[in-house]
């Protein structure tokens, strides 16, 4: 392990500016203090010029196929609920909307990832056929689908290239948008070429919010930090997701020390708040236990020193898109890779299975190819990934919600 790394992860011993929490929400912010004495417990910071005060988990729904599950977090305290109109086919957005409906409005934000059909995820650009009215049309499907009037957060998602985030129509759009009162806040999710869209992003002035891939195995941390405080200098919050780098070292464990990966993201006091695709009431009991005390143990990063030894066999991609032009088949590799986390590291079969269909996985992937010539960074198998994950596309969905 190289002693950079050692000594990053080391600094997480010395825990976060206590300036850095808000040990509730006050009086005046989005989510007001009235709406639950529970979320006063619930360590919180600001989510850039939004004003909104997050507690530092925040729930990503796309796992959840109940109400009331969400209630429950809601109920204990967590007030950030992420969806998208992929999930489930838009399903996801009405559970959300449904657990919802009868608390009071300004207690909860929603948030939404909404991509657009001329968007290329595999190079990450999109087409000179980008059609506004159908987004605008996006939108109010998933204010119908929520049954609320405004969506605090709309995302767009998949961003990887700075062209697309600073494209003239998406930012006029983002404005009409904003400006018609269907959307407070409008951002960008991102997996991949996180640095290139933050900074992008940051410099149009109409990104409110940004989504992003961060854990302890991101790669050029120095780099992805620098982008993040100056994504922040700007006044956008930052959330992150992908945060325990899929969950297990390879498809049949160990687990990774959910906590140490956790703390470990909550150290950069930048970002505001970690969108958790927790399924469980154990899995939230355990994080909203974890964010009242983000010291890092010497057995926690211990944890993390074992954890990324395991590297070469892990589930989670980079997203670096190095082998796009490796592969003669064209396949979408990284977002095939992300299936094979989903389905792997987190045990969301139906998330996995959407996410391979947006891949446009063949149905007999590899099958004109009689070797790899695809060398991934972190050393993955890919060929054997996919023709394993390929198998999940035949699946009846079904059971795929059990």
């Amino acid at each position: 392990m190289n002693n950079n790394r050692r000594e990053f992860l080391k600094k997480g011993l010395l825990g976060v500016s206590a300036a850095a929490l808000i040990p509730g929400v006050t009086k005046g912010s989005p989510v007001t203090a009235a709406a639950t004495a529970s979320q006063a417990d619930l360590p919180a910071r600001v989510l850039g010029r939004t004003g909104i005060k997050a507690p530092l988990i925040s729930l990503g729904a796309g796992g959840t196929i109940t109400p009331g599950f969400v209630k429950g977090a809601y109920n204990a305290g967590i007030k950030l609920f992420f969806s998208a109109t992929y999930y489930g086919e838009g399903n996801n957005e009405i559970i959300v909307g449904e657990a919802l409906k009868d608390f009071p409005r300004d207690s909860f934000v929603v948030a939404t990832a909404a991509p657009c059909n001329e968007h290329d995820n595999r190079t990450g650009l999109l087409s000179d056929k980008f059609n506004a009215r159908a987004y605008l049309e996006k939108a109010e499907g998933s204010l119908r689908r929520f049954g609320l009037e405004q969506i605090d957060i709309i995302l767009f998602p998949f961003a990887s290239k700075k062209e697309t985030v600073c494209n003239e129509e998406i930012l006029r759009t983002m404005e009409q948008l904003k400006e018609s009162g269907k959307v407070r806040f409008t951002g960008i999710a991102s997996h991949g070429g996180i640095e290139e869209t933050l900074i992008a992003a940051a410099s149009t002035g109409i990104y409110d919010v940004a989504m992003i891939s961060y854990n302890f195995k991101s790669q050029n941390k120095e780099a992805l930090d620098d982008a993040i405080a100056k994504a922040v200098a700007s006044g956008m919050g930052i959330v992150a997701m992908k945060t325990t780098a899929g969950a297990f070292r390879n498809k049949s464990g160990p687990g990774i020390n959910s906590d140490a990966a956790l703390k470990w993201v909550l150290q950069n006091a930048n970002i505001s708040t970690i969108v958790s695709g927790m399924t469980t009431v154990e899995q939230m009991q355990k994080n909203l236990a974890m964010i009242k005390n983000l010291k890092m143990t010497e057995e926690e990063i211990a944890d993390l020193e074992n954890a990324l030894a395991f590297s070469e066999t892990g589930l989670y991609c980079q997203q670096c898109g190095e082998c796009l032009p490796q592969c003669p088949a064209r396949l979408d590799i990284p977002t095939i890779m992300r299936g094979y986390m989903y389905a792997y590291g987190y045990r969301n079969l139906l998330q996995a299975r959407n996410t391979l269909e947006a891949s446009g996985l063949p149905s007999v992937p590899c099958a004109d190819c009689e070797s790899c010539s695809v060398k991934c960074n972190s050393g993955f198998d890919v060929r054997g990934k996919i023709q394993d994950i390929a198998r999940l596309t035949k699946v009846p969905e079904e059971f795929l919600l059990t």
